[in-house]
């Protein structure tokens, strides 16, 4: 069911990751698919914002959110005619609205995201998928019966040029043997949002709470770890973890300081490390992949390939990274991956979401990719929490 295809009719021109003409920059339109957002906090008016740019593909004709100040505020970057609904029910049965986009806390994503499913409509899951793995397992199944609806999860960054480059270059070895992979996600900020009165807090601050929310590996290391699974074709077999509320004492539940380790087995035998504070910024997001002929070094819409002696002596290796004869280098002896840095992750996930509504493809980032992410993620904060190794279960592996 996950679809391997890297990005077509695309070709490398001194690092370039060309992007075809029919891509997020030109006009391939069939069709407007009408869109409704359930959720419009911070990520959902976000993805309004971006849809708003997307004009040729799609247009928001429904908002939904409890809150009458978010709904107040997704209304005004919409446009004039875009209907309000406090009950996402009411949406649901709103005959115009073709696709649904799900940015919920993520406790909510399943209820909702089965309704959605149950209404006909397509659907974009903000990431996590899930909010547990009998959830992940469960959604799986559903959406195995709707074979002419589209769900997406809002892994987004595998959809940029630059992470399907370097899929690609792990595909061809470009890197050799992989044996470790360091990512980080750091903060120096208490992740709250200003509340504007006390019974609101666990609503708006639904992140601090384990009620509501995976914290900070659901909602920042889930993308790094998303990518591993992708672009090895694999999940962790066994976890380990460790954290605490080291840094603010302001009655949150969920860790502000925290260190996961997984152990990966296949091909590649590696042992990933994904870290996250809110007490430090100076990583802010790192993503290291580190093999016998290379490391690759990635940040959101960039990335340096950095080889070892070795490869630099078999010059064909380094080579292979740009496609180019004249290989461009940069001051601490890296090569760049992309001529340039790439746009909004989410930009490129959306164009996909279009051409796969279009096309009836199965996305890249689809209910099986999300599931397994989802149930890695799970088990890395069963690990956190409960203070013991957790392991793969066959029962978690899914076709």
């Amino acid at each position: 069911m996950e679809r391997r295809t890297f990005v077509k009719n695309s070709a490398l021109l001194t690092g370039a990751f060309l992007i075809p003409e029919n891509s997020i920059f030109g006009s391939d339109s069939q069709q407007i698919i009408n869109v409704g957002i359930i959720g419009c906090g911070n990520r959902g008016r976000g993805i309004i914002h971006l849809l708003n740019q997307l004009p040729d593909k799609f247009k928001v004709t429904a908002v939904c959110d409890n809150l009458d100040f978010r709904l107040g505020q997704a209304k005004k970057i919409s446009e004039p005619k875009t209907r309000t609904y406090t009950d996402y029910q009411k949406l649901l049965n709103d005959k115009s609205v073709d696709a649904v986009v799900v940015a919920l806390p993520l406790n909510l994503h399943y209820p909702v995201a089965v309704d959605v499913l149950n209404s006909g409509r397509h659907l974009y899951l903000e990431k996590t998928m899930t909010y547990n793995i009998e959830e992940a397992l469960a959604l799986v199944k559903l959406a195995k019966q709707k074979v002419n609806q589209v769900l997406q999860v809002g892994h987004q960054y595998r959809y940029s040029p630059l992470y399907y480059r370097v899929k690609d270059m792990i595909a061809k070895n470009q890197l050799g043997t992989i044996s470790q992979i360091e990512c980080r996600w750091d903060r120096n900020h208490d992740w709250r949002q200003p509340v504007p009165k006390a019974s609101l807090e666990r609503q708006i601050n639904w992140r601090m709470y384990k009620a509501y929310s995976g914290g900070l590996v659901a909602e920042l290391l889930s993308h790094q770890i998303d990518f591993i699974n992708w672009a090895f074709d694999t999940h962790p077999q066994e976890i380990f973890a460790t954290g605490g509320v080291d840094i603010f004492k302001d009655g949150r539940e969920t860790f502000d300081n925290v260190q996961v380790t997984a152990r990966y087995e296949g091909k590649h035998s590696m042992i990933g490390n994904f870290g996250a504070t809110c007490g430090n910024s100076k990583d802010g997001f790192l993503f290291k992949i580190k093999g016998t002929l290379g490391t690759i070094s990635l940040l959101t819409n960039d990335g340096v390939f950095y080889p070892e002696k070795k490869a630099i002596i078999k010059n064909e290796i380094v080579d292979g990274v740009t496609g180019a004869s004249k290989i461009g280098w940069t001051k601490d002896g890296g090569i760049p991956i992309l001529a340039s840095p790439t746009e909004d992750g989410t930009l490129y996930a959306f164009n996909e979401f279009y051409t796969c509504i279009q096309t009836k493809k199965i996305p890249d980032s689809n209910v099986i990719t999300g599931a397994r992410t989802a149930i890695s993620v799970h088990l890395a904060n069963n690990a956190l929490y409960d203070k013991k190794p957790m392991y793969w279960c066959d029962s978690y592996n899914l076709s």
